[in-house]
C-alpha cells in the first residue's frame, strides 16, 4: 500500500503484475508510476487531455513543482510567466484538482503524475527551467539544481556536477529522498561510465537511509560495489556473504590508505556530536583519487548508511583534481592554496557551490513572454546573483558527503573504535572503521566466532581501530574474560544523547553483553531518536530490535510487545527483513512471556525458517530460547532442558554462543528439575566466571540463584537469600520474581511455611504485575501446595473483557474497530488462521456470537477503565 500511494485501485492493479520472484520478496517491487499503476494512469491521462491547454499548462507546472520533487514555487513561477489562473476552473468543473493556498491541490496522486507526464518533453523542460528560474534564493540552490537538470536537452557533465554537489548538500541537510533524486538524475546526465557508476551508488546508498529500500536494491543492481552490497546484506540478504562483502571493502579502502603512503594526524576540525565522550585516538583520514573522491562509491557509502558525518572546511565552491586533505582542507596537491583547494562541505550549507551565473542560466531557462505563455530556452529571462559552479565536469569528483576532506573524520573514529594510545594514530579512511562496524554487526547476527577473528585480524593488520564491541567479543569467546570487560565498557560508554546511531547501537550491545539494561535501553533509545534526527528511518528498526532485549529482562513484555511490533513494521517497510526476523524472534519471546502459546510458536517458526535459509544465527537461537522459556513456564522441564541443551550445540548461522549464555539460568533450573546436573555445573562455572569479571549485580544474582539450585537442601537457602540482596542492586525485576518463585518452592520444601508464603505471594504479585500467566500459574500452584487459597489475577476492572489474553485482547479491539481478519494478521505479522483460532477464542471467553456484541463489550469495558 506504501509502494502505491497508499490507492487500494493501484494496489490492486500491482498484485496480479508481481513475478513469483517479487511476491516472494526475492527480487525488490516496481519503483516507478508506469510500473505501479498502468492502467489508472491511462485513465488520468486521458481525462487531463480533455481540458483546454491553458490549463493543461497550469497543471503540468503544478506537477512539475509537486513531482517528483516538491519545491514549492508554483506561484512564483505563475507570477513571473503571467499566467492566468483562472484557467484552472476548467480542472475544477472536472474534479481533477482545484486552487488551495499554497498552488495546485490535486485530486491524488495519480492524477499529479498524469499531469506531469502528459506534458511533452518540450513543455515539461520549459517549465522545469521556469522553475529553476524563480528559485532564486540561497537556500534553495538543491531545488533550483534539480529543475535544471530535469530541464536538460541531454547529457551534461556541467549539469551532472551541479547535480552532484547538490545531492551532497541535501544529504547533508538529512533530506534524503531529494538527495537519491539528485544524485539519480546525475547518473542519467553523466557522460562519463565510471562517474556515473559512482552517482547511481551514491543514489541507492541515499535511497535506502531514506527507507526506501525497494528503489535501492533495483539502484544497487545496476552496479558493483562491496560496501553498498554488503549494507544491503547485511539487512537484507545472507549474513555471511554481507560480512565477506563489508570485510573486503575495509581492505580495499585500508590497502588503497597504505598505497598512498598516509598522512599526517591532524586536530579535528568541526568534531561530530559525541566525539569528545568516545575518549578514543584521534584518526585522520585520507582524501585522494582513490580513496575518498575518485574510489568507485566504497568510501562515500559510509556517510549514506549513516554510520559516519564528515564534516569538512568550507571552500570557494571550486573543486580541482583529487587532494590530500588534512586539518582545514586548504591545500591542493602541490602544496599551493587559493581557488585550487580541495572544497569542504562544512555543515553542509555552501549553498552556493554549483549555481550557475546569470548569463548562463538565461541561455538555458524558459522565460515568460508577453501573452503570458512560455518562451523558449534562449529569451532573456530576469537576472539573479552572479555565482560561481565547480570546475570540473565529474560529477563523481565532487566533494561528496561521507569522503570531503576528512577534517571530521578523525571524531568520527574516535566515536566507533575503542580507545587507544596515541602510538596507536595512523592514517586511516574513516569509511574503513564504519565498514569494519558494520562488518561486525554481520559477523554478530551470524554468531561466527571465526569470522569475528578474522575481522580483527584485518583491522589489525590495516591498522584501522576496530569497534569495541568487535574486540570485546573476540575476547569473550576466547575466554579473555578482563579483557572483554574493559573493551566493552569502553564502548558502552558511549550512549550520550545526539551521538552517530552506529555509535549509540554498539553501545547499546555492548551494555546488553555486560548485563547492564538501563544503559542499553538508553543508547538504544537515543540511537532510534538521533536516526530519526537526522532523517534515517532506516536505522531507527535496528535500534528497537536490541532495545527488546532490555525490554525483556526488566519486566516489561507489554511494552516491549508494542515497540517491537511497530518496529518490526518499520523493517519490513524500509526493506530490512533480517531485522525483522530479529524482532520476530523477540516478539517470540515476549509471547512466551505473557503465556501466548500459539503465537510464540508461530513467530518462532517464522523466525527460525527466515534465519536458517540466510545464516541469521541471532534471531535463530533467540527464537529457540522463546520456545524453550515457554516450556519452562509451563512445567515441561524436559522440553525445555532438550531445546536449551540442543541451543548449546548449535554451529554459526543456527545458534548464537551469547544467547547461549544468557540462556543459562534458565538451562540450569530445567537440568536441575530433570536431575541431569552435570553438564549445567560446567555451563554455571563459566556463567560465573563472566559475572565475576563483570561484576553486574543481575548476572551476579543469576549466578547465585544457579548455586543455589544445584545445592543440596538447606545449603540453597543462603545462595537464595544472596541472590536477592543482589537482585535488589539490579535491574532485571522478570528475573529478581523467578528467584522468589524458585526461592519459595525451596523453603515449601523444607516446610518453612510462613516464609515460604511470602515469597510466593511477592513472585505471584510480580508476575500478575508483568502479565506473565503461567509464571503465575506456577506461583498459584505452590500456594495451593501450601493451604493458601490462590489468589485471583490482580489489575484491572471486573469486565468481561478482563478475563483476555494480551494477545486476545489486542485482536478484539481490532475486530471491534471494524478490521477483517486478513487485516489484522496483516498488522501483527501472524496468519490469518491464527487470528481466526484468536477470535474464537475471545468469543468462547466473553460468550457471544458475533462482532456487534465485541463492539458492545469492547467499548463499555473502555467506558469502565475511562471511570
Amino acid at each position: 500500500m506504501r509502494a502505491v500511494y497508499g490507492d487500494p485501485r493501484a494496489a490492486a492493479e500491482l498484485v496480479p503484475r508481481l513475478t513469483d520472484r517479487q511476491a516472494a520478496g526475492l527480487d525488490p517491487l516496481p519503483t516507478e508510476p508506469a510500473e505501479l499503476a498502468p492502467s489508472l494512469l491511462r485513465e488520468r491521462r486521458a481525462e487531463i487531455r480533455e481540458l483546454p491547454d491553458a490549463t493543461r499548462l497550469l497543471l503540468l507546472l503544478a506537477a512539475a513543482d509537486q513531482y517528483p520533487v516538491p519545491t514549492d514555487a508554483f506561484l512564483r513561477a505563475v507570477m513571473a510567466a503571467r499566467l492566468d489562473t483562472r484557467c484552472l476552473d476548467a480542472a475544477e468543473t472536472a474534479g481533477i484538482a482545484h486552487a488551495g493556498a499554497g498552488g495546485v491541490v490535486f485530486r491524488d496522486a495519480w492524477t499529479r503524475i498524469a499531469a506531469y507526464e502528459s506534458g511533452s518533453p518540450a513543455d515539461r523542460r520549459d517549465v522545469h527551467r521556469l522553475l529553476a528560474r524563480v528559485l532564486g534564493d540561497r537556500r534553495e540552490a538543491p531545488w533550483r539544481s534539480w529543475h535544471r537538470g530535469a530541464g536538460a536537452l541531454g547529457p551534461s557533465g556541467r549539469l551532472a556536477a551541479e547535480l552532484g554537489a547538490a545531492a551532497d548538500r541535501a544529504g547533508h541537510a538529512g533530506r534524503l529522498a531529494l538527495a537519491r533524486a539528485l544524485a539519480e538524475r546525475a547518473a542519467a546526465l553523466c557522460p562519463e561510465p565510471s562517474a556515473r557508476a559512482r552517482l547511481v551508488t551514491r543514489a541507492a546508498a541515499y535511497a535506502w537511509r531514506s527507507g526506501d529500500g525497494d528503489r535501492a536494491r533495483r539502484l544497487a543492481a545496476a552496479v558493483t560495489d562491496d560496501a553498498l552490497s554488503g549494507v544491503l546484506a547485511l539487512r537484507a540478504g545472507n549474513a555471511a556473504e554481507a560480512f565477506d562483502a563489508l570485510l573486503t571493502a575495509v581492505v580495499q579502502l585500508g590497502a588503497e590508505a597504505g598505497d598512498l603512503g598516509g598522512a599526517a594526524p591532524s586536530a579535528p576540525t568541526a568534531p561530530d556530536t559525541g566525539a569528545t565522550e568516545a575518549g578514543g585516538s584521534a584518526v585522520v583520514g585520507l582524501r585522494s583519487g582513490g580513496v575518498a573522491v575518485d574510489g568507485g562509491g566504497r568510501s562515500t557509502v559510509a556517510e549514506w548508511d549513516g554510520g559516519v558525518r564528515a564534516n569538512t572546511a568550507v571552500g570557494e565552491g571550486r573543486c580541482s583534481s583529487p587532494s590530500v586533505v588534512v586539518g582545514d582542507g586548504a591545500s591542493g596537491p602541490t602544496g599551493r592554496t587559493g581557488s585550487r583547494a580541495a572544497p569542504a562541505l562544512g555543515g553542509g550549507d555552501v549553498l552556493g557551490a554549483g549555481v550557475p551565473t546569470a548569463e548562463e542560466g538565461d541561455r538555458g531557462a524558459a522565460s515568460p513572454g508577453t501573452d503570458g505563455r512560455l518562451n523558449p530556452p534562449g529569451a532573456r529571462g530576469t537576472a539573479r546573483p552572479a555565482t560561481t559552479i565547480p570546475q570540473t565536469t565529474d560529477p563523481a569528483a565532487l566533494p561528496p558527503a561521507a569522503d570531503a576532506a576528512l577534517a571530521g573524520a578523525a571524531s568520527v573514529t574516535a566515536d566507533i573504535a575503542t580507545p587507544a594510545p596515541a602510538s596507536a594514530v595512523v592514517a586511516t579512511p574513516a569509511p574503513a572503521t564504519h565498514f569494519l562496524a558494520r562488518a561486525t554487526e554481520a559477523a554478530l547476527y551470524t554468531g561466527d566466532v571465526r569470522r569475528l577473528r578474522e575481522a580483527a585480524r584485518a583491522a589489525d593488520r590495516l591498522g584501522v581501530v576496530p569497534p569495541g564491541t568487535l574486540t570485546g567479543l573476540v575476547a569473550a569467546f576466547e575466554g579473555r574474560y578482563e579483557d572483554a570487560r574493559d573493551l566493552l565498557k569502553a564502548a558502552a560508554g558511549r550512549c550520550g544523547p545526539g551521538g552517530d546511531p552506529t555509535v549509540l547501537i554498539h553501545a547499546g550491545i555492548a551494555a546488553l553483553l555486560l548485563g547492564d539494561h538501563t544503559r542499553a535501553a538508553t543508547a538504544t533509545l537515543r540511537a532510534a531518536a538521533s536516526a530519526r534526527a537526522r532523517g534515517t528511518p532506516v536505522t531507527v528498526a535496528q535500534a528497537m530490535e536490541f532495545r527488546a532485549y532490555a525490554d525483556f529482562w526488566t519486566g516489561r513484555p507489554r511494552a516491549g510487545e508494542a515497540t517491537a511490533t511497530d518496529a518490526l513494521w518499520q523493517a519490513h517497510a524500509t526493506g530490512q527483513d533480517n531485522g525483522a526476523c530479529h524482532l520476530q524472534a523477540a516478539l517470540a519471546m515476549f509471547a512466551a512471556v505473557t503465556g501466548d502459546a500459539d503465537v510464540c510458536r508461530e513467530r518462532s517458526a517464522t523466525a527460525r525458517s527466515y534465519a536458517l535459509a540466510h545464516g541469521l544465527g541471532l534471531p535463530a537461537a533467540l527464537a529457540q530460547w522463546a520456545l524453550a522459556f515457554l516450556d519452562l513456564s509451563s512445567g515441561r522441564y524436559a522440553a525445555a532442558a532438550t531445546r536449551l541443551r540442543a541451543l548449546a550445540a548449535f554451529g554459526p548461522g543456527h545458534g548464537h554462543r551469547a544467547i547461549r549464555h544468557l540462556a543459562t539460568p534458565h538451562y540450569v533450573e530445567a537440568a536441575v528439575r530433570t536431575g541431569d546436573t552435570r553438564i549445567a555445573r560446567v555451563a554455571h562455572a563459566d556463567y560465573h566466571h563472566w559475572a565475576s569479571t563483570v561484576r553486574s549485580p543481575d548476572d551476579l544474582a543469576l549466578s547465585a540463584r544457579c548455586r543455589a539450585l544445584l545445592a543440596p537442601g538447606a545449603e540453597a537457602i543462603d545462595h537464595y537469600r544472596t541472590a536477592l540482596d543482589l537482585h535488589s542492586h539490579g535491574t532485571r525485576d522478570f528475573e529478581r520474581a523467578r528467584t522468589e518463585l524458585l526461592f519459595g518452592s525451596a523453603l515449601r520444601r523444607l516446610r518453612r511455611r510462613t516464609e515460604a508464603r511470602d515469597r510466593l505471594h511477592s513472585a505471584l504479585e510480580a508476575f500478575d504485575s508483568f502479565g506473565a500467566p503461567h509464571c503465575a500459574a506456577q506461583a498459584r500452584t505452590e500456594l495451593r501446595a501450601l493451604g493458601t487459597p490462590a489468589a485471583p489475577a490482580r489489575g484491572g476492572p471486573d469486565t468481561p473483557v478482563a478475563r483476555l489474553t494480551a494477545q486476545q485482547l489486542l485482536v478484539a479491539r481490532m475486530a471491534a474497530e471494524g478490521a477483517t481478519n486478513r487485516e489484522i494478521a496483516a498488522r501483527l505479522a501472524l496468519s490469518p488462521r491464527t487470528i481466526d483460532h484468536h477470535l474464537r477464542g475471545v468469543f468462547t471467553r466473553l460468550g457471544i456470537r458475533s462482532r456487534v456484541e465485541l463492539v458492545r463489550l469492547v467499548a463499555e469495558s473502555d467506558a469502565s477503565g475511562a471511570g
